[in-house]
Order: C-alpha cells, then structure tokens, then sequence
C-alpha cells in the first residue's frame, strides 16, 4: 500500500458568546489528531485570528486568502466546531477560497458533568446551522459518522480516513487523462461511451491509434535500452518458462512503447485493444504488460473499456492499491450468492495465490497459440473485496455506476485465465439490478472495503448517481 501524504484545510468555528477556550483547545486537539495521522494542516493561527478559530467576516477572508495560497497542497477541508461556531464564517470562508475540495464537517460532544455556562460547547446544535449554511451556499460536504465525536476517538480516526479515500478519489478523477490505444473490438459493444460526458466531470480521452504502436516497435531495434529494460522487468514480475524468447522480446517493446507515449501524452491510466489485432499484427497478447502497469497503480484495462478503467482508477485511489478489471462470468454452482470472476487475464500479480505467463487459450484457436502468448495465469487469492462500476448514460446524458463490497473464496475452482469465486450478499438483486440497468458485464475489483469512498464522492462531489449495494 501506498499511502502519500495529504494536506487539509482547517476552519475551526468560534462564536462570541460561547466558551472561547473551547476553540482554542479544540483547535489543538483537531491539529493534533490530523497530525496523527500522517496530514499536514493550513490553518489560521492564533496571531491571525482570536484562537486561530473563524467567527467574522475578516477573519473568513484571512483563512480563505490562506487556503488560496496553499490551493495546491489541499486535498479537503475539515470544519471543526469545537463549540456551536459562526456558520456565516465558515460558509464564507469555503466561498472565498473556491477550493472544490470535499469538506469534513465535525462538532466536538458535551460532557454531562460539564454543563455549565462556562464549559457548554453546543455543538450538537451549531453543526445543524454551519450545515444549514453551507447547503444554502452550495457548497458539498459530508458528515462525521457519530453527529459529534471527538478529534482523539476511534470512531473520528475511522472518519478521517474515510474522508481522505474521499479527496484522493473526488481530486484524483478530476483533470484526469486516460490513454485509449487502439479502436473499440467491433464485436464490443457494450464498451461504447460518451467522451463528452466524461469531459464535462474534468476526464479527457487521449487516443493512439493502434497502427502507431505497431509501427514504431517495428522500427524498434532488438538492443534498444528501453525495450531490453522491459525484457527484464517481464522476468522478474512473472515466470516466463516455456515462453519463446521472441514473443517476451515483442511484449518488451510493447511495454517500452506504451510506456514512452503515456508519459509523453501525459496520461495516467489507459485502456487498450487488444481482440485480435495485436495478436494477428504483433504476436502476441497485451496482458503482462497491462498487469505490470495495474500493479503498479497505473491502471490499465483491456477492449479499450474506458470506463471499466476509470472504476478500476477509483478503487485503486480510494484504497490505494492495484486494481483489476474483470467478468462477471459465471455461476458458481447453486449457491446465489457466488459466482466465478474471470478474465484471459492481465490482473495485477498483486491478485494472485501464484501466477505464471501462459497463452491466451480461447484467442489461439482463431489465431494459433504461438501468436497469444502473454497472458497471466493463476488462482485469485482470497480475501475481502470492493467492486465497482461507472458507466456513461447518453440517453440520459449522466454518468452512473453501482459500487458494493464482497469477498473473493477459497472454493475449488477449476479453469484458465485468471479466475476466482467471488461471494456478495443478495447478489441475485445486484445481478438484476445490473441487468436492468444495462450496465455492462465488465466490473472492477479491489483488495479492500472502500465502496462507501467511492459512493460519497460519486454522488456529494462528482453528480454521479450510485447504487451502493447492499447498504
């Protein structure tokens, strides 16, 4: 796992006639608790503002012309209210400093035995204003799990890292640019989409076509530096036996190729061709070096499914680690609630009990064996699992999704490609809800529980409407 460290935004909410030490000390607490974990803080300090807290109008300015200065370095904002607060200051302060950043609201709790008019926080009420406020100026944010809790508990530690998968989700979608190499399969419909639509959320399509890779790992030499890098880095990531040195030669350049264009082109993720034109016109499959780049959370999918590799982008951020795109492919005997996920397969190794390189067998009897080779092989581990799909709608002109989380099993399971058997509560009413919905039979999967990430910064930060199943 990966973790890289954030910066949030602090507006600690003050208001005259209520305790003032209480902003002062909860203004500590909350730096203190975001400083545990692992976050750097821009906050207004006492020498700015009474306590470092917001309560008027100047001081609303002064911490929004702070957060503007630091735009860059913030990845959300937390809204503490460590007594009822100002809700004009803090609407004001995320107003004027534009960050389109998602916002954390959290109110400190009262402590019984300390009720009185000089200990008496009431937060509980002054959440409900500052909320109030911000849906009037609107501005999207989310909610603490507990309506108050304190920075120091358990239960906000858990909030926090919730709404940290939430920034890296809404901010890393937002200006991203995914590769499309090569033409949709015409036999794929069901990966057709709406650039426009994904233009309009901040996502840009960079298309290669695919004649350009070939043509230029043909004019590629065999001791190319880039391409003999490759070569290596192929038989370090997966056993290679039995697999003709010329074939892993072309999956080099290949690499070496898409690599220097994505960097070039500037592009995170990408989404690749691969039925049967690279198979007929290079020799071989796509799917080691498509797994190599998955596992290194640069995710990479198959039959150019842009938006299948755009969920796989989402868990990966949320969760921060590697991402596959798979079928929902089969029964798994009687029982309801399994089914087996496959692909031919180009998962990331970090999926599997074991994995090896192998042939595409169900693409070698159109075009020979000895042109599909480059697959990887093996048993999906088992392990708790979130999956998701986001998909453009042009008859509604929306992008949409559903995100839910399982668990990929230990069943016996006898087959090739990469496969494992996947176990979903009520799974029978996804199906249907899949089904009626006409999304489409390809799926991203995670190692992880982050489905209620990816559902709050689909449907508060990004206007994607987002079925959470089973919730």
């Amino acid at each position: 796992m990966r973790t890289e460290k954030m910066t949030m935004g602090l507006i600690v909410g003050n208001r005259g006639f209520f305790p003032d030490h209480l902003a002062k000390s909860g203004r500590e607490e909350m730096i203190r608790a975001l400083q545990s974990a692992g976050m750097d803080v821009v906050v207004l300090g006492p020498e700015e503002s009474k306590h470092g807290a917001v309560e008027t109008y100047e001081e609303a300015k002064r911490c929004a012309a702070l957060f503007q200065a630091n735009s860059k370095r913030i990845s959300g904002v937390i809204v503490s209210l460590p007594n009822f607060g100002d809700e004009r200051a803090i609407a004001d302060t995320l107003r004027l400093a534009r960050l389109n950043v998602p916002v954390l609201v959290q109110a400190t709790p009262d402590t019984p035995a300390k009720m009185s008019i000089s200990h008496r926080r009431d937060s509980f009420c002054g959440k409900m204003s500052a909320c109030n406020n911000l849906k009037q100026y609107g501005i999207p944010y989310s909610l603490t799990t507990l309506h108050t809790v304190t920075p120091e508990s358990e239960e906000f530690k858990k909030d926090l890292a919730w709404f940290a998968g939430i920034c890296r989700v809404v901010n890393g979608l937002r200006n991203l640019r995914i590769g499309a190499i090569g033409a949709r399969p015409a036999a794929f419909n069901t990966v057709r989409y709406s650039e426009k639509l994904l233009e309009a959320s901040g996502i840009s399509i960079e298309t290669l076509d695919l004649s350009e890779v070939l043509g230029r790992i043909g004019r590629m030499k065999d001791d190319d530096q880039h391409a003999l890098g490759k070569l290596q880095a192929i038989q370090k990531y997966v056993s290679t036996s039995g697999v003709p040195q010329l074939a892993l030669l072309k999956m080099a350049k290949l690499g070496a190729v898409v690599e220097d264009w994505m960097k070039s082109a500037g592009v995170q993720i990408s989404a690749v061709q691969c039925w049967t034109s690279i198979e007929e016109n290079l020799g071989v499959v796509p799917c080691t070096v498509m797994s190599m780049m998955s596992d290194e959370l640069l995710s990479s999918a198959c039959e150019v499914d842009v938006c299948g590799v755009l969920s796989m982008h989402a868990l990966r951020l949320a969760s921060e680690t590697p991402s596959a795109l798979l079928d929902w492919n089969n029964n798994y005997g009687s029982n309801p609630d399994k089914a087996v996920c496959f692909h031919c397969s180009n998962l990331p190794k970090h999926f599997f009990r074991d994995v090896k390189m192998d042939y595409q067998e169900i693409i070698a009897g159109t075009v020979g064996k000895d042109n599909t080779f480059g697959t990887c092989v093996g048993r999906v581990k088992s392990g708790a699992m979130s999956y998701a799909r986001f998909s453009t709608d042009d008859r509604t002109g929306r992008i949409r999704g559903y995100v839910g989380t399982g668990a990929f099993t230990d069943d016996p399971l006898e087959t090739f490609g990469g496969a494992g058997v996947v176990e979903i509560p009520h799974m029978q009413r996804l199906l249907h809800y899949i089904c009626e919905n006409g999304f489409e039979h390809h799926v991203a999967a995670n190692f992880s529980t982050v489905a209620g990430m990816l559902h709050e910064a689909a449907i508060r930060y990004l206007g994607w409407e987002t079925y959470w199943h089973a919730q």
